[in-house]
C-alpha cells in the first residue's frame, strides 16, 4: 500500500452496481473520443492513423487508469492481477496503464469513511477510541489502513474495506475484461478465462477480512517462536468481514533497504527466501501477494514484519511434491529430470518442450546454473533475468503451443518471482542451495 505522505486527497468509491456500470461506460466512451481527436490530427497531418497507435495513446492510458483507480476494488485489483501474471505477454502500452495500478490509490473521503464504520461499529463508534486518524496511513485497491488507539490502550491498525466492493467482484471483473477486449487493448490471442475466474475467487476471499484475520492469526502462531518475524497480532473483537483491526507495528519499506548495508540486505531477503520455501514445505500455506508493501523492516527488533494475507492460500500436498523433484534435479545438475519436473508443475506442455526445445534448454541451463552455484548467488547480476525473460518471451509468443499454467503453479510463481524482484532490487546475496537442502535434506 501506499504511505501517508503519497496518499492523495480523498475520493468517494462508486459504491452501486448502477454507478460503476456507467464508470466503465465512460472509460470506454472517453477512450473513443481520445481515439477521433487522434485520428483526425493524424489526418491532418496527412499521416493514415493506425488503430492501435490511436487506442494506445498516452493520454488513452492515462484516461483508462484514473478511472479504474477511482472504482478501487476489483477492477483496480484485476488490473494489479493481470499486470502481474501476464505482463510478459501484453503490449508494452497496456503493462504501463496495469502497473501503474499496483500504487495508484485514493481513500475514500471521510463522509464515506464514518458511514462504513458506523454500520459496523454503530453511530457512537468514536467512544471506544482514544484516537482515531481519520488520514489513511496507507490505501490500495480494495481498502485503506488507519492508525488508532483504543481506550483500553490498544495502538492498532485498521484495515476498513471500500463500499460496494465485495458485491461488485465478479460483475467488475467481467467488465474490465469486456473493456479489455473491445478495445482491443488486450490481444485476441490470449485467453485469460480461467485467470478472471480465479481472480473473481481470489477476490471474493481478499474482500472476507474474517477470513484475512484468521489467517493473521495462524501465521502468528505458525512463526510466534521465529525472532526474526513479527506479524501484528489480530483484535477479533473489533474485527469482521468490512473491518480488520490489528497491532500498529513499527518498520520501513522493505524496499527502502536498498541502501542498507551489504549484510543487512542479505540477511532479510535469506529471511523471506526462507520464509517462502518453509511456507511451501512445510506449512503447505503460503500467502501469495508479493508487493513489496506487504513487507517491512522492523531495525529496532531486526526482523521482518508481515502484514497483509488477504491472498493467503493452502497449498496442495502435490504441488509442494512437484517443486521438491524441480529443485531436487536442479540441485543435482540434472537437465533432463528438470526439464521433466517443469512440465509435471504445468510450466509448459509436452508439445511445447518439442517445439521449443533450444530455448528450453537454455531456460533451464541457466536456472539449474543458479541451484548448483556454491555459496551465495548475487542478485544484482542482471545478465540472467533478462536472458529468461528474452527466452521465455518467445515461447509464450507461440500461441500454438502456449498454456496458461495451473492456478496453484500460478500463484505460487507470482510469489516466487516477487521475492526475486526484490532480492534484485535489494542487490542481495543469498546462498540459495543452502536455503533448499534445509528443506530438501536428501536432495
Amino acid at each position: 500500500m501506499p504511505s501517508n505522505d503519497d496518499i492523495p486527497k480523498g475520493r468517494a468509491v462508486p459504491s452501486g452496481r448502477l454507478s460503476r456500470l456507467a464508470r466503465f461506460g465512460s472509460i470506454a466512451t472517453g477512450v473513443a473520443g481520445g481515439m477521433i481527436a487522434g485520428g483526425a490530427r493524424e489526418l491532418a497531418r496527412g499521416n493514415r492513423p493506425r488503430l492501435g497507435n490511436l487506442l494506445l495513446t498516452p493520454s488513452n492510458a492515462l484516461r483508462v487508469t484514473e478511472q479504474l483507480a477511482h472504482l478501487r476494488g476489483a477492477a483496480m485489483k484485476l488490473g494489479q492481477l493481470v499486470s502481474m501474471d501476464a505482463g510478459e505477454m501484453l503490449p508494452p502500452e497496456l503493462t504501463d496503464i496495469l502497473a501503474r495500478l499496483r500504487a495508484d490509490a485514493q481513500p475514500m473521503p471521510d463522509r464515506q469513511l464514518n458511514a462504513v464504520l458506523t454500520a459496523h461499529w454503530g453511530r457512537e463508534w468514536r467512544n471506544q477510541f482514544e484516537t482515531f486518524t481519520t488520514r489513511p496511513i496507507a490505501a490500495a485497491s480494495i481498502g485503506q489502513v488507519h492508525r488508532a488507539r483504543t481506550r483500553d490502550g490498544r495502538d492498532l491498525a485498521v484495515k476498513i474495506q471500500y463500499p460496494g466492493v465485495r458485491t461488485s467482484i465478479d460483475s467488475d471483473v467481467n467488465n474490465v475484461a469486456t473493456l479489455l477486449r473491445l478495445s482491443n487493448l488486450l490481444p485476441p490471442t490470449i485467453d485469460i478465462t480461467a485467470l478472471l475466474d480465479e481472480a473473481k475467487r481470489q477476490l471474493h476471499e481478499e474482500a472476507d477480512y474474517t477470513r484475512e484475520g484468521a489467517y493473521l492469526a495462524r501465521f502468528g502462531t505458525l512463526l510466534a517462536d521465529d525472532a526474526n518475524y513479527r506479524v501484528p497480532a489480530f483484535h477479533a473483537d473489533l474485527s469482521g468481514t468490512d473491518v480488520l483491526a490489528m497491532d500498529h507495528v513499527e518498520g520501513v519499506p522493505i524496499e527502502s533497504l536498498v541502501d542498507a548495508p551489504q549484510a543487512e540486505r542479505d540477511r532479510v531477503v535469506t529471511l523471506l527466501i526462507d520464509l517462502t520455501l518453509r511456507e511451501l514445505f512445510v506449512f503447505r500455506l503460503m500467502q501469495t501477494d508479493p508487493n513489496f508493501a506487504n513487507y517491512r523492516y522492523d531495525r529496532a527488533g531486526d526482523r521482518v514484519v508481515l502484514l497483509d494475507f488477504g491472498a493467503t492460500r493452502t497449498l496442495p500436498q502435490g504441488v509442494a511434491d512437484n517443486y521438491a523433484r524441480l529443485m531436487r534435479a536442479g540441485l543435482a545438475g540434472d537437465i533432463a529430470a528438470t526439464r521433466s519436473a517443469a512440465i509435471a508443475i504445468g510450466f509448459f506442455s509436452e508439445e511445447t518442450a518439442r517445439t521449443h526445445d533450444a530455448a528450453l534448454t537454455r531456460i533451464l541451463d541457466m536456472a539449474v546454473s543458479m541451484l548448483t552455484r556454491e555459496g551465495p548467488f548475487d542478485f544484482a547480476r542482471t545478465d540472467m533475468a533478462a536472458a529468461l525473460r528474452i527466452e521465455g518471451r518467445s515461447i509464450a509468443q507461440d500461441r500454438a503451443t502456449w498454456q496458461l499454467p495451473p492456478i496453484d503453479t500460478l500463484f505460487l510463481q507470482r510469489k516466487i518471482g516477487g521475492i526475486a524482484l526484490l532480492a534484485s532490487r535489494l542487490k542481495a546475496r543469498v546462498d540459495v542451495r543452502g536455503l533448499i537442502e534445509r528443506y530438501l535434506p536428501d536432495a
